[in-house]
C-alpha cells in the first residue's frame, strides 16, 4: 500500500494515470460501456462507482485547464438524464477544487472520443448515461 493513495485505484489503474500526459483522456464507464470493442486498453473495476473512483483520483489527478476536461454524453432524443449523476460525479470532483463545467456531447462522438481515450476503465456503475471522460492538465 502506499500512503495517501486511495485503495480503490488498483496497481494497474495508477500506472495508467501515471503515464498519462497533458491532453490524454481517460473514460470512466458504467457497467454496460463498449469499451472492448473501441478499442483502447480496459481496466476492470467491478463493484466499484464511478463516483467512488472520481472521488479517489481526482487528489492525485490534475484535470486540464486550458480545455473543457469533462464530457458526458448526452441523452438520446426522446429520453432523459438523471440530474442526480452529474451532481454525484461533481460533488466527487469538487473535493480539490471547484469543478469545470461539464460539457455534453452525443452518443457517437462520445464513442470515437472513447477510441482515441488514453484508456477505458469499466466500473459498475448502473445508472444510465453514467460514463465520463476526463483530460489530463499539467501538473503544477
Amino acid at each position: 500500500m502506499l500512503k495517501t493513495i486511495s485503495p480503490l485505484i488498483s496497481p494497474t489503474l495508477l500506472k495508467v494515470l501515471a503515464e498519462m500526459g497533458h491532453g490524454d483522456e481517460i473514460i470512466f464507464s458504467d457497467a454496460h460501456f463498449p469499451a472492448h470493442s473501441l478499442g483502447p486498453q480496459v481496466i476492470r473495476a467491478d463493484g466499484l462507482s464511478v463516483s467512488d473512483l472520481l472521488r479517489a483520483i481526482i487528489p492525485i489527478f490534475e484535470l486540464d485547464s486550458y480545455a473543457p476536461p469533462l464530457v458526458m454524453m448526452a441523452a438520446v432524443e426522446g429520453d432523459t438524464l438523471d440530474p442526480s449523476v452529474e451532481a454525484r460525479y461533481r460533488d466527487a470532483l469538487s473535493l480539490e477544487a471547484p469543478c469545470p463545467d461539464i460539457v455534453r456531447i452525443d452518443r457517437y462522438a462520445f464513442y470515437e472520443r472513447a477510441q482515441k481515450a488514453f484508456a477505458i476503465v469499466i466500473t459498475g456503475e448502473c445508472a444510465k448515461y453514467g460514463n465520463i471522460l476526463l483530460k489530463k492538465g499539467v501538473t503544477p
